[in-house]
C-alpha cells in the first residue's frame, strides 16, 4: 500500500526532518549536469538547439566527467546560469579569476 509523503513526514522525528531538509539542500547544491538540466526544465533537444548543436551531443557532454571549462560555461550559460570555478581551501575559498569569461571580452574578439 502507498503512503503519501506528507502521512510519513508527519510521523518523523523533528531532528529527522531536519536532516531531511538538509541533505535535500545539500543535493541540491550538488548534481550532475543531466539533473541540472532537468532540474531547470530543459530537454536535450532544446538546449542542444540553444546550443546549436546536435542532441546526441548534448547527451554524450552530459555523460563526460573531463571536458574544457569552456564547453562547461557554453552549457552552464544556456541553461541561464553563469559558472564561476573556485578552489576550496581550510582558510577559506578563492575563485580562480582565469576561468572567469566577462561577456565584454567575448564581444570584443568577435
Amino acid at each position: 500500500m502507498t503512503k503519501k509523503f506528507e502521512e510519513l513526514r508527519s510521523r518523523m522525528t523533528p531532528e529527522s526532518r531536519e536532516r531531511a531538509r538538509e541533505k535535500a539542500g545539500q543535493m541540491l547544491q550538488e548534481m550532475p549536469l543531466m539533473e541540472l538540466r532537468r532540474a531547470r526544465e530543459l530537454t536535450q533537444s532544446q538546449l542542444a538547439a540553444i546550443l546549436e548543436m546536435s542532441q546526441p551531443a548534448v547527451s554524450s557532454m552530459e555523460k563526460q566527467v573531463d571536458m574544457y571549462v569552456s564547453t562547461l560555461r557554453k552549457m552552464i550559460e544556456a541553461m541561464g546560469g553563469n559558472l564561476e570555478v573556485r578552489a576550496h581551501f581550510p582558510d577559506g575559498d578563492v575563485q580562480i579569476s582565469q576561468f572567469k569569461e566577462d561577456k565584454d571580452d567575448r564581444v570584443a574578439a568577435n
